[in-house]
């Protein structure tokens, strides 16, 4: 089992609420809608808490964390490659800064604790 996990940054312009809106509601179900999607096993949004008005903490360096679980390397290569990739590309585009977008590829965590 193979984890992408990617840290995003809204599109300049787009509140952060406004960022959550279109994740959830809008990309989240396009995703699920998608062909491809057969070869994800999982997909996890994990939105920053983000501090109240006033309270004199910075905002988050990521907007969100988006994890997608694949059952192996070859699923996500595959994945990557659907002739549906370009619709998902479009709509990142219209709330992602695409430039910005941290990733790393993981296997299956060793469990320490817990």
């Amino acid at each position: 089992m193979i984890r992408l996990t990617a840290l995003l940054h809204r599109k300049p312009g787009f509140t952060h609420a406004e960022f959550l809106e279109h994740w959830h509601d809008k990309h989240g179900p396009l995703i699920r809608s998608l062909g491809s999607s057969e070869l994800v096993i999982r997909y996890e949004q994990h939105p920053a808490v983000w501090p109240s008005e006033g309270s004199g903490h910075p905002e988050p360096t990521y907007d969100g964390v988006a994890v997608q679980w694949f059952q192996s390397m070859s699923d996500f290569i595959t994945f990557a490659m659907k002739d549906d990739r370009p619709v998902v590309a479009a709509d990142e585009a219209r709330f992602l800064d695409t430039t910005r977008i941290d990733w790393i590829i993981t296997e299956e965590p060793r469990v320490v604790m817990g």
